[in-house]
Parts: C-alpha cells; sequence; structure tokens
C-alpha cells in the first residue's frame, strides 16, 4: 500500500507510542496533514456519536487504533471495570464506525497481556486461545484481544480489511513516569532517580524479582506499525517484539548500572508478580513484513533515563 496519498487517523496519536508512529508515517512520506490525531477533550472514543463526528470531521482511508486506558500492575489492580469498559467500547465502536465509513484499512492494536498465563515461552500467536491470561491484567487483556475476533468477523463477513498486531511491553523517550499507573520499566527509572536524590541507601521494588520480561523500544514498535500498515493484509494476529528476555531481578540491576546506583534492593513480597514470563516468537513478523528490533536493549536505557533526566 502507497501511503503517500492516503489520509490517516491515528487514535492515541498524541501518546507514548502514538507521536513517533505518526513520526514515521510522516518519514515514510506521508503528508503531516494527512495524519489526524483526534484528541480526548474533543472526542471521547467511547462514545459512538464523538466517533461519528471524527469520522465526518476527517475522511481516513487508514485507521491505526492505538489509543487505549492502560497501565502497570498497581492500575490494573485498583480499576479493572473502566480497563475493561473503556477499551472494549473504544475499540468495538471504532472499527464499526471505520467499517460504516468505508475505511480501507484497520489496524488495531493489541497486547501482549491478552496472552494466556502460562503460555508456552516463546509465545507463539496460535497459543493465543489457550487458556485465561494473568489475572492482575485479564480485564484489560481481553478487552483488547477482543479487537482480533471483531477483526476476523468484520474480514468473514464484510471483507474488511483489520489486521492486529500484539506489541510486547514498551520502553523508551516519553514514556509514562506516573507511579500510579506506569510500567516496570519507567517505575523503576523514577525510583532509582529519586533514591539516587535523596541519598537513600536502597530501593523497595515490587514481587520478588523472578519474573521475566521482553521489551521493545518505542522506535522499534513504531517501524513494525508502520511496515504492517503497508504490507500486512491477512487475518492471524502477529506478534512485535524484539525476542529478548530479562528477570525482573536483572533489569533492576541493569537500570541501577545504567544509573550508577549503587543502593540495595529490597523486595516486597506481599505485592505480585503478575505474569511469570514474557518472551514472544517474533518470526512471524520478520516473514510477513520484514521487522525486526534494531534497538539494543541497554542502549534503549539510557535513551529513556536521559530523557527523563532532561525532564
Amino acid at each position: 500500500m502507497d501511503l503517500s496519498t492516503k489520509k490517516i487517523i491515528v487514535t492515541g496519536g498524541a501518546g507514548f507510542l502514538g507521536r513517533v508512529v505518526v513520526d514515521k508515517f510522516i518519514e515514510d512520506g506521508v503528508p503531516k496533514e494527512n495524519i489526524f490525531v483526534p484528541r480526548s477533550k474533543d472526542y471521547d472514543l467511547r462514545k459512538s456519536e464523538n466517533i461519528k463526528k471524527m469520522f465526518s470531521d476527517f475522511d481516513a482511508d487508514i485507521v491505526v487504533h492505538l489509543a487505549a486506558h492502560v497501565g502497570g500492575i498497581g492500575l490494573n489492580r485498583e480499576k479493572p471495570g473502566e480497563l475493561f469498559y473503556n477499551n472494549m467500547m473504544m475499540g468495538a465502536e471504532i472499527m464499526e464506525q471505520a467499517r460504516v465509513h468505508g475505511v480501507e484499512k484497520f489496524v488495531a492494536i493489541g497486547t501482549i497481556c491478552a496472552y494466556p498465563k502460562h503460555a508456552s515461552v516463546p509465545f507463539k500467536e496460535e497459543d493465543l486461545w489457550k487458556d485465561y491470561p494473568e489475572e492482575t491484567n485479564a480485564p484489560y487483556g481481553l478487552a483488547k484481544k477482543m479487537l482480533l475476533v471483531q477483526s476476523q468477523a468484520y474480514r468473514a463477513q464484510y471483507g474488511f480489511n483489520s489486521i492486529y498486531l500484539l506489541p510486547v511491553n514498551l520502553y523508551g523517550p516519553g514514556d509514562n513516569f506516573n507511579p500510579k499507573s506506569s510500567h516496570v520499566i519507567p517505575a523503576l527509572i523514577k525510583k532509582v532517580h529519586e533514591a539516587k536524590q535523596s541519598d537513600k541507601d536502597h530501593i523497595v521494588a515490587w514481587g520478588d524479582g523472578s519474573p521475566t520480561r521482553e521489551f521493545l523500544y518505542v522506535d522499534d514498535a513504531a517501524e513494525g506499525i508502520v511496515k504492517a500498515t503497508k504490507y500486512y493484509n491477512k487475518d492471524g494476529p502477529v506478534n512485535l517484539g524484539s525476542g529478548f528476555e530479562i528477570s525482573i531481578k536483572d533489569l533492576i540491576g541493569t537500570i541501577s548500572d545504567v544509573m550508577d546506583y549503587k543502593g540495595e534492593i529490597k523486595w516486597d513480597t506481599t505485592k505480585p508478580n503478575g505474569q511469570p514470563r514474557r518472551k514472544l516468537d517474533v518470526t512471524k513478523a520478520k516473514a510477513e513484513f520484514d521487522f525486526e528490533a534494531k534497538i539494543d536493549f541497554r542502549e534503549g536505557l539510557k535513551k529513556t533515563v536521559d530523557w527523563y533526566r532532561n525532564q
């Protein structure tokens, strides 16, 4: 698909990932005026009338649906109902109105939280339905997983070209560092930074450090989304990841090293670990649209830390 002539709506385009996706589209030849980023103050995307207004205001050929109500374990435990409802309503109605308005292609962004709690590692796309997700993030994960069901159902009944991507945990400059809703990397960077500033001899981390995670630098994720928009037109879900797995214990050690923090790490085992392991099989993205991550993890961490310090 030649994107240079297409008009594109990027929901969540002002957010952490969305800003980079918009920049990547422009780098790829999409005129800036051909990209529309609906802002929440103007368009509450949980409401049908606002979504209809969005399509009336901007006649899109492509929709990339990045908008999400999302956070770390803390937010998932505190507001599971809100996370389920907000994500479910946004996704279902945006895709329906995109179909009604004759959009050529819909790019739905799912989440690694959709995978079963004890999925075989590395997570393969065909294992997505083998069991229930990890309990603390199941409401969010299942709401986003319904985008895959809707995509496949709409393709089967209406011939609607909707694709579904499953990015792993993201990190990078511009991430959310609010301790009430942030994910693990920004949360730990903030803890270490504040411990250094106040000369604290330790920080407290959740769980016991044993779970593993895979992380994808935000620029890599954005490149994968743009490539899929251009080249992928099938109904099967596709993982977007780096293929790199690290334990939370080693993650904290690496962040401490990058930030030159010598304090002790204390583990609060009354707090949940979350899913035991997360690592994606990333072969399908390479085969289908030639995507593979480029940014080295330590290099990405340094860029993220530098960005945070400069704020």
